[in-house]
């Protein structure tokens, strides 16, 4: 009579260790067994780290899949099939955490650089405004001809001579006028040469 060793108890480390060789060698059935066992522990240790139901389920499927393709690499004399499944979900977990801060990270740090980039264009045009207005108070000290052809030659981008000709005035008035407004305009502004 041929006696057989008795089948190990569901859930036991003996049974998990048999349902690990058998996924180790490819059997389906022994890999689902094995998620039965272990799943609703490996699904706590991972929703403990994420505090999200959603990732948690994806996570834990990301585990199961890498615990199909390395069941081999699992040695029972180096700890309980378990605690191997758990510490391969809570580092699946923990990769994860870092993969949403880091792309939380990387979305604030291009969110910062399109605010800065849109907040020195506000700058600009700011500085570019006010300095504008303190160039025009500044030219209310002038007399009429010397902003007239100051505007011409700065504003509307004419030359002395075609300011000349618009204004009807000699080329030697009008460089005077050019010359001399805008020494009141530097003096006024408090610039320097």
């Amino acid at each position: 009579m041929m006696t057989t060793s008795p089948e190990p108890a569901r859930g036991s480390d003996a049974h998990l260790e048999t349902l690990m060789d058998r996924v180790a060698s490819g059997d389906q059935d022994a890999f689902s067994a094995l998620y039965d066992a272990t799943s609703g522990h490996m699904f706590a240790v991972i929703e403990r780290v994420l505090r999200n139901r959603a990732l948690s389920e994806e996570v834990l499927q990301d585990a199961y899949v890498q615990i199909w393709q390395n069941a081999g690499a699992y040695e029972a004399g180096r700890g309980r099939v378990i605690t191997w499944c758990l510490t391969l979900a809570h580092r699946r977990a923990v990769d994860r955490v870092r993969s949403v801060r880091a792309s939380r990270e990387r979305e604030l740090a291009q969110g910062a650089k399109e605010y800065q980039e849109s907040y020195d264009d506000v700058e600009d045009t700011v500085t570019t405004r006010l300095e504008s207005e303190r160039v025009d108070r500044a030219m209310e000290d002038l007399n009429t001809g010397q902003v007239t052809v100051i505007k011409l030659a700065y504003y509307g981008g004419y030359t002395q001579q075609e300011i000349a000709r618009i204004t009807d005035l000699p080329l030697g008035t009008v460089k005077t006028r050019i010359r001399d407004g805008m020494k009141r305009l530097r003096t006024r502004l408090g610039v320097r040469t």
